[in-house]
């Protein structure tokens, strides 16, 4: 056992206690991790993940009971070692049914301590080598490494082990480039379905004349071009999850088969009149509230019903700040890897325009963002490395398409409109955008967005912007 990257977190209120089981795990090459109340521990926890628990029941904030119960929610095979100055056959008992590792009373044996200490660690990487067995990629094998250390993402994780073990159909919500996808995966990573597969679809990326087969498959010469025999997503995620990526995007039509298909377990190909069992788990994501997109008739109640047995937010990056130095390091980490650099890190500007932009784009353009800054930086990356504009501040509001689609059948504008206004639109951003990065010095404005003087002064008329700088 390699106990030099092993790090235990060590939780009592008396700091002496801490400070003595800290000095026995140094000397045994264990890594000590201090925390003297319930909220510190869950603090700790989130941001650096230690191998094992030695947890005090009574603590200053929290209940040590508490605290088990919230670890395990985050961790469900984290090591738990009690540790109390109160002992009792009833605290044992509850400690035990919380699924604590194992309990010892002050004053405890050092000896013995170190012992179930051991024992703790050798079994935590036994357990996490079977579950490495099962799991498809270590991207998606622990959502705290590939979505950042916020109590946002903790919260999220608490929830994702809570529905993987179910079969529970879910719909996953959140922006574009949040993660969605990332989330699925880690559903079924941490499910009993885990060695089967996993079968994502973009219901918004297939032509409306054939999601069906996409979905269900087709027989020999059941359209033009069906030249074979061949099974849809349905089939090929027997046993496994299929994930519907994008599902507003899907037509009535085929929401109608959708439907029927769980609710029956039954597919039927295109073109095929045999009945085809099917033992699928549902997951569904998109980009839009899928109530809202239902309630407007653009989605089928009584699917989303089927499909909305629980409901998973992912956060967008501009309500997590804590997450976004942490996965910038990641992304400059693998991009160096990938380029054979040795780009060190980030200057303090930097880091601080990185924190302040609302990042629209979220992680994929945080990813993006960096990845370009690294391939250009030498020895550090500078606030010039980066792709954004540096603002502050809640991100655009959304497109007037995406208005457009919640709004009734029947009160929707034409198409030409549609285009027209949104063009409006788009170009308003631009120029404010542009005009906030020189102070409002218009003619600055105009050199970076390559128009003349007099063109962005009608277009800045035009849009109804205030020539006050304060009130861009």
């Amino acid at each position: 056992m390699n106990r030099a990257k092993n790090r235990i977190l060590v939780v009592d209120d008396q700091r002496e206690t801490c400070e003595l089981i800290a000095a026995l795990l140094q000397r045994e090459g264990i890594v000590p991790l201090l925390a003297y109340d319930g909220k510190t521990a869950m603090q700790i926890m989130r941001a650096q993940w230690p191998e094992a628990l030695i947890l005090d029941i009574l603590l200053p904030d929290l209940d040590g009971l508490e605290v088990l119960r919230q670890v395990k929610a985050l961790d469900e095979d984290l090591p738990v070692v009690i540790l109390t100055g109160h002992p009792g056959v009833r605290g044992a008992v509850a400690a035990m049914r919380a699924s604590a590792y194992d309990y010892l009373s002050k004053p405890y044996d050092h000896a013995e301590l170190l012992r179930v200490v051991r024992r703790a660690l050798q079994e935590r990487q036994f357990s996490l080598r079977r579950k490495h067995a099962v799991a498809e990629g270590n991207a998606h094998r622990d959502l705290a490494q590939t979505m950042g250390p916020s109590g946002a993402i903790g919260r999220l994780i608490a929830e994702v082990n809570c529905v993987a073990k179910s079969n529970f159909s879910v719909v996953i919500l959140g922006e574009t480039g949040t993660g969605k996808e990332v989330v699925a995966r880690a559903i079924h990573e941490a499910s009993p379905r885990a060695s089967r597969p996993f079968v994502p679809v973009d219901c918004g990326a297939i032509p409306e004349t054939l999601i069906e087969a996409e979905l269900f498959g087709h027989e020999k010469g059941s359209f033009t071009g069906a030249l074979g025999q061949k099974p849809g997503r349905f089939e090929q995620a027997a046993g496994g999850t299929l994930l519907l990526d994008e599902v507003s995007n899907m037509p009535l039509s085929a929401q109608a088969k959708v439907l029927r298909a769980l609710q029956e377990r039954t597919v039927y190909r295109v073109g095929g009149t045999v009945p085809i069992k099917v033992d699928v788990r549902v997951l569904a994501a998109g980009n839009r509230d899928l109530e809202a997109v239902a309630a407007a008739g653009r989605f089928r109640v009584d699917l989303f019903f089927r499909l909305n047995e629980f409901t998973l937010r992912v956060p967008p990056l501009r309500q997590r700040q804590e997450d976004i130095l942490y996965l910038a390091r990641r992304f400059l980490d693998q991009t160096n890897q990938e380029l054979n650099k040795r780009v060190c890190g980030f200057s303090e500007p930097a880091s601080q325009a990185l924190l302040n932009y609302s990042w629209p784009g979220n992680v994929r353009q945080l990813r993006s963002t960096v990845r370009r800054a690294v391939l250009l930086a030498e020895e550090v990356v500078a606030e010039a490395h980066l792709d954004i504009m540096g603002e502050s501040g809640p991100a655009p509001s959304p497109p007037l398409l995406n208005t457009l689609l919640e709004t009734p059948p029947g009160a929707c504008l034409s198409l030409k409109k549609v285009v027209a206004q949104s063009t409006v639109a788009v170009e308003r951003e631009v120029l404010l955008q542009a005009l906030r990065r020189t102070s409002g010095n218009k003619a600055e404005a105009a050199r970076l967005l390559q128009i003349d003087y007099k063109t962005i002064q009608s277009k800045i008329k035009k849009c109804g912007i205030a020539s006050n700088p304060q009130s861009l």
